[in-house]
């Protein structure tokens, strides 16, 4: 799945486009890299998101295509 719509759907960031500009301005790593937005995320990536001066770690425990509002947390564990 494409790190953009990942970070949608496990409500990492809210919007999709949202996180293609973030991908876009490089504040979102994969694995200790800068990452696009097409990047291909799986299960075990660790990704680092810059929000201004905080920093959000998180390793991807399961890719899904959609899923509810409750179940997102459950695809994603902070570090």
């Amino acid at each position: 799945m494409r790190l953009d719509k990942y970070l949608k759907v496990s409500r990492l960031i809210k919007r999709r486009t949202v996180a293609n500009e973030a991908c876009d301005a490089g504040r979102v790593m994969v694995n200790g890299k800068v990452a696009k937005a097409s990047l291909d995320v799986k299960e075990g990536d660790i990704i680092e998101i810059g929000f201004g001066n905080r920093q959000v770690k998180a390793e991807v425990l399961e890719v899904r295509e959609t899923t509810r509002k409750d179940d997102a947390k459950e695809m994603f564990r902070y570090l």
